[in-house]
């Protein structure tokens, strides 16, 4: 055990925490494996149950997928909600209630179903342990609420990102060698690393089919979108509310637009390297920052850039480039790519699913998955007519935790989430400071972007308050070099 308590102190002293070690902790944290761990529900006639902390799109998303797969692998029934808005929670519950294949798996009665800044505690406080919590709010609130899922010795899915800076990377990592050490399992929702086309592009990449890969690339140019931008408050909702409300608007809360929906592109480019970037440089700009409201066109002043570019660096010196942009009326993609010595592939074609993963034995890529040139090497089957064969990696990563805490498996996907979200981090702060960003410096980056957000209640000024015209403090590239605004 002295292993896992030396991780946790270097946690706490920032000046000895570093990619290497993180990746250690994992090494860590397998000594465990010899000691004998709770099996919790690993009968397949036990009832699991579900909180849902964070009743948005993708927290009802997650609960129709968990039910959708659990049907073999046992019984699985939500039992409690929370969050921070009534109208959301009310929205969620009815939804899902509605879903004839779901109703019979609902049971969430009104005492069950919680509102406020202290919701998740209660909704927790409803489980037993080794039931299931789902934490799907803004990711500024993911640290404090894995916590007291570990204290109430809950499995968790939690969705990406699963940070915006480096205090709550600290804080998960933390946290998460105590799960480790209950034998909890948790999921992190970068579902790509579940699809079946990518992995068997990936086994074939390593395999070394296309050779060494030297380049990857990946795009999301679009039009604007979620709430990444945001008008001047006028509501008359808190500045708390108002921005948990217009979430991918702020960094503190989910790490801007930029963090919450380009994950996924550079996290998928790690995937096929096996490798997490050492640094990365970037640039990005604000061009058409306004925003429709009752009719007229106003400035938006959210912080988000609507442009932005990164070239991550790996160990090697290879290189994976993302470009993502949020501007409408322009050329749009959503893709990503691998370039080998011998060869190319698609790793993912137009969107999370279905990938459409394919492989060239030179550099020139056919972007129409339907075709067959004559430098196509492999390309993942399809059925009658095109139709997609991979599933849905929305089901196949639930398929894994589910299984995982029937069967009593190791299962812990948050060393690798958190990699996945400081490298997405560092290539935003890079964009935004306009400075080279290493690893490490976004993983011990002194900026707590959400200073105090474990202490919130519904009558708490935000940890980001506008100026008196009603504007929030942007990034400013080679103004601002050491923190982000």
């Amino acid at each position: 055990m002295s292993q896992d308590n030396n991780f946790i102190d270097s946690i706490s002293d920032k000046s000895s925490i570093d990619r290497r070690s993180v990746v250690k902790a994992g090494a860590a944290a397998s000594v465990l494996s010899g000691i004998a761990l709770p099996h919790v529900h690993a009968q397949s006639n036990d009832e699991v149950k579900i909180a849902l902390v964070g009743c948005g799109g993708r927290g009802t998303g997650a609960v129709k997928n968990a039910l959708s797969v659990s049907g073999s692998l046992g019984p699985l029934k939500l039992h409690a909600m929370a969050d921070v808005f009534e109208d959301k929670l009310d929205r969620s519950y009815q939804t899902l209630s509605k879903q004839e294949d779901l109703v019979d798996k609902i049971d969430v009665p009104k005492e069950r179903r919680f509102l406020g800044f202290d919701g998740y505690k209660n909704a927790m406080d409803a489980m037993n342990p080794g039931d299931i919590a789902i934490l799907t709010t803004p990711c500024a609130f993911r640290w404090p609420m894995f916590d007291y899922a570990v204290e109430r010795g809950l499995n968790v899915f939690m969705e990406k990102p699963v940070i915006a800076d480096g205090y709550s990377a600290r804080k998960i990592l933390e946290t998460n060698i105590k799960a480790k050490a209950k034998g909890l399992k948790v999921g992190v929702g970068l579902m790509c690393r579940h699809c079946k086309s990518r992995n068997e592009l990936k086994k074939r990449i390593d395999d070394g089919e296309i050779g060494d890969i030297h380049l990857l690339r990946s795009y999301r140019l679009q039009g604007p979108i979620g709430s990444c931008f945001t008008a001047p408050n006028t509501t008359d909702m808190s500045e708390l509310m108002y921005q948990i409300r217009n979430f991918h608007s702020f960094l503190w809360l989910s790490g801007g637009s930029f963090s919450d929906f380009f994950i996924h592109g550079i996290d998928e480019m790690c995937m096929i390297k096996n490798a997490f970037p050492v640094k990365a440089t970037a640039y990005g700009g604000r061009h058409y920052k306004q925003i429709e409201k009752n009719g007229e066109m106003v400035d938006a002043v959210d912080q988000n850039f609507d442009s932005y570019s990164v070239e991550y660096t790996f160990e090697d010196g290879a290189k994976a480039i993302f470009d993502g942009r949020n501007v409408k009326n322009c050329y749009q993609e959503f893709a990503a790519y691998a370039h080998g010595t011998k060869g190319s592939a698609v790793i993912s074609s137009a969107g999370h699913v279905p990938a459409r993963s394919r492989m060239f034995s030179d550099q020139k890529i056919d972007k129409n998955w339907r075709g067959k040139p004559e430098n196509l090497l492999w390309a993942f089957p399809t059925g009658d007519r095109g139709r997609s064969l991979e599933g849905s990696p929305y089901d196949h990563e639930w398929e894994a935790l589910l299984t995982a805490i029937r069967e009593g498996e190791e299962f812990n996907e948050v060393e690798r989430g958190v990699a996945a979200s400081v490298t997405t981090s560092m290539g935003r702060m890079a964009a935004h400071t306009g400075q080279e960003i290493t690893y490490d410096q976004m993983l011990n980056c002194e900026h707590n972007m959400g200073e105090g957000v474990e202490n919130l209640t519904i009558d708490s000024d935000s940890p980001l308050m506008p100026d008196e015209n009603g504007r929030y403090p942007i990034p400013e590239p080679g103004i601002k070099t050491d923190r982000e605004y």
